[in-house]
């Protein structure tokens, strides 16, 4: 027998997989703020300050999970950014989790097909809950999901 199939080749465990979100947010402050509180959570966090370097963004890097994303932005809004997102069909099954401040963000998040709503003033607890909810899709995909609508809280 040759020496190879005596030994076993170790294999390098395989570290565990961390959730990358795209916070899409035109307000500084804000963004830097849900930056800050998300990779202390352990997710992997870029952002962007409007729908077309969002775009730029997820057609340039493979594995983002999730996008955290503001309706009102300039140049490109956060309604212009979901449709675009849903042409393309290497970003459509990215799930959108909306962070508005706007009256009816509930039926727009509908509209977007959105998985989730946070409401402006943002409540950082509020927004950690609605990702869980929504859950990192490349970490344990859950096809059952990508069938369901959003349901806003009463």
């Amino acid at each position: 027998m040759n020496a190879i199939c005596k030994t076993k080749r170790r294999m390098a465990p395989v570290p565990p997989h961390r959730c990358a979100v795209l916070v899409v947010e035109d307000d500084a402050d804000l963004r830097d703020l849900v930056r800050v509180a998300l990779e202390t959570d352990g997710y992997i966090v870029s952002t962007a300050a409007n729908g077309r370097d969002a775009l730029q963004h997820l057609r340039s890097t493979p594995h983002t999970c999730m996008i955290v994303l503001d309706l009102t932005l300039p140049r490109m809004d956060g309604r212009a950014f979901r449709g675009a997102q849903l042409r393309d069909r290497s970003l459509a099954w990215i799930p959108v989790v909306v962070m508005s401040g706007e009256s009816d963000v509930a039926r727009e998040a509908r509209d977007l097909a959105a998985r989730a709503v946070v409401r402006k003033p943002v409540d950082v607890d509020e927004l950690r809950h609605a990702l869980r909810r929504v859950g990192c899709w490349l970490a344990r995909p859950r096809p059952e999901q990508r069938s369901q609508a959003f349901t806003p809280r009463a």
